[in-house]
């Protein structure tokens, strides 16, 4: 029986206690990891979201999130809130009616949550605890030194029933508080939101399958929360306890690896063929392979040619060699520049176009800095950056694949905002609707300006892509005629050549004089044809290396698609057709050459 996947949001924010009011846990980045574990595409959870409740009904939505799951089923809950301890050290989660002096009858018990995943019946719970404090203090007391909350040990012990097991991952094991009377003080400790904020980046982007398997586990989400978080606070280390059979998938990741096919049989004989002309043979067959639009195929025959290029001899292993090199990683812009964006004002978008065979197009981005952002378009990543802190930003945004990678330098100027906005706009990190097509989100050119654009979506340059795609298809198109020409005069100078060749045999026996006329004249006739069609032959090369270097080189835009398979067929078959031309015409000129000369001669 095939189980469902649910999940529960807990995110309070709005505390009625004037004490709690001086923490600030943004529940808006609850509600985003609830966009991202809802969406169908990536978490596909079933989502509840309680937002600024009261404690009593807190803890209700919990009691039925657990109760009445089949074992089958698997459930997650998140709390994104304060986590107060009593003097016993017994941790609560604050809601917003919640007292620090009343946490019993005010606030959520941390031991009613484990014991409601206790006696739930589902195979496998996740526990994700977004806390920034541990404890409180009996109101009225002095400010003191903070004391310790391990809140991993509030759901140590007994191992739950009725499912396969159980995991809480927590933004810090170790969390401090302090008092001062009735109010908390000023701490260190880690604002919650950049755990949350990890967990929604890392699900939305794919960048937590850190394997590139196409889903993401528990354990990977874990590995890369924890480096998010270390790296934006040293200060807090996200913690985990775990007791589960198996491996637990989260959500999906649109990052798979490539796994080559190899080539026909056909194929893999005549790359080890001890005949050299059937392997440069075999090496333009794979370079047409590596285009293929289907990754797998293409990265057998690259996997193939790279063989080729470390073993074969010289000349064949330098062309197997460019042909590999013809098929790499190649973006436009190179450099990034978002000139000057005020602080907390929308981030203008950049896209960076990815150019090349589909497997050249075919990558990862890698953000070598917190404030870069990217989402994926069809053929393009679009990036944005932070806005959050002023001052001048460079970094550098690598775009990893499996030609090859490429490093593009971003850069930006926050321009500080005036003093009064500073003290009342909070601190907040950009974030795009994960629930938002990225197709649909507004964007700005690389060459626009550096306002943000609000209503036009993106479109493809059709004179850029479409004009373009024209000129190529027509190449094609004259590829294809003087290839047909070619073969056309290869295939009656054979046929005017096997003539010839009976004649001078029959006149010589005979000792027919006239016979040898005939027979030089029609060499004259096949030493002018077959030059004229070695020419055409040459001239259809020429044509089809054009129209593959221009397909390579140009966008691809969705309305000139049949353009493009039209282009991609054409030269196709045109670059069979100078295969079988240009030897055998080259062949017969020659051959015509040399007869005449011996004819001149004897």
């Amino acid at each position: 029986m095939t189980g469902s996947r649910h999940a529960l949001i807990v995110a309070n924010d709005n505390y009625l206690d004037e004490g709690l009011k001086r923490l600030l846990s943004p529940s808006q980045d609850a509600v985003a990891l609830a966009e991202v574990l809802g969406d169908p595409l990536i978490g596909d959870f079933a989502v509840q979201v309680s937002q600024n409740e009261p404690s009593h009904e807190i803890s209700m939505r919990v009691d039925d999130f657990f109760s009445e799951r089949r074992p089958a089923d698997s459930l997650l809950l998140h709390f994104s809130c304060h986590g107060l301890k009593n003097p016993s050290g017994e941790l609560y989660f604050a809601a917003p009616n919640t007292v620090p002096s009343r946490l019993a009858s005010t606030a959520v018990p941390a031991d009613f949550v484990r014991r409601c995943m206790a006696a739930s019946r589902a195979r496998s719970i996740v526990l994700f605890l977004d806390c920034c404090y541990g404890g409180a203090f009996t109101q009225g007391m002095r400010a003191r030194a903070a004391g310790e909350a391990h809140v991993l040990e509030a759901f140590a012990g007994e191992k739950l029933g009725g499912g396969r097991g159980w995991a809480v991952i927590t933004a810090s094991n170790s969390m401090e508080y302090a008092f001062e009377g009735s109010e908390l003080a000023e701490s260190v400790g880690p604002q919650p939101s950049v755990f949350t904020q990890a967990l929604v980046k890392g699900l939305y982007t794919g960048e937590a399958d850190l394997d590139e398997d196409g889903r993401v586990s528990l354990d990977e989400l874990y590995e890369y929360v924890f480096d998010r978080v270390r790296a934006r606070n040293p200060h807090q280390t996200p913690s985990r306890s775990v007791d589960l059979q198996g491996e637990v998938y989260l959500a999906r990741s649109k990052r798979r690896k490539i796994i080559p096919v190899p080539v026909p049989e056909d194929l893999q004989q005549a790359i080890l063929s001890p005949n050299a002309y059937t392997r440069r043979g075999a090496v333009a067959e794979l370079r047409f392979r590596m285009e293929s639009p289907e990754l797998e195929i293409a990265a057998g025959a690259r996997d193939a040619l790279l063989q080729m290029a470390r073993e074969d001899i010289r000349s064949i292993a330098d062309e197997a060699g460019r042909a590999v090199a013809e098929v790499q990683l190649n973006v436009s812009p190179a450099v990034l520049e978002f000139g000057r964006v005020d602080q907390h004002a929308p981030s203008p978008h950049r896209e960076i176009q990815l150019l090349g065979p589909p497997l050249a197009r075919s990558c990862v981005p890698h953000p070598k800095e917190e404030w870069i952002h990217v989402a994926e378009q069809p053929d393009a990543w679009d990036v944005w950056v932070d806005t959050a802190e002023p001052g001048t930003l460079t970094g550098t945004l690598v775009l990893k694949g499996a030609t090859g990678e490429v490093a593009v330098p971003v850069s930006a100027e926050v321009l500080a905002a005036p003093a009064a906005s500073e003290v009342s706009v909070p601190r907040s990190e950009p974030k795009e609707p994960p629930r938002t097509p990225p197709t649909s989100r507004p964007r700005e050119s690389s060459a626009a300006s550096s306002e943000p654009a609000t209503s036009v979506p993106p479109k493809v340059d059709g004179r850029r892509g479409g004009s373009a795609w024209s000129w190529i298809l027509a190449s094609s198109v004259g590829a294809l005629v003087a290839g047909s020409v070619a073969s056309v005069f290869a295939v009656l100078g054979v046929v005017t050549a096997v003539e010839a060749a009976t004649e001078i045999i029959r006149s010589t026996a005979a000792g027919l004089e006239g016979r040898l006329t005939a027979a030089g004249e029609r060499l004259e006739s096949l030493r002018g044809s077959s030059l004229v069609g070695l020419i055409l032959a040459v001239l259809a090369a020429v044509l089809v290396a054009v129209t593959r270097y221009g397909a390579r080189t140009t966008e691809r835009p969705p309305e000139s698609a049949a353009w493009q398979r039209a282009a991609e067929i054409c030269s196709g078959v045109a670059k069979g057709l100078c295969r079988f031309a240009i030897p055998v015409l080259a062949l017969l000129f020659i051959a015509a050459l040399v007869a005449l000369k011996v004819a001149a001669n004897a």
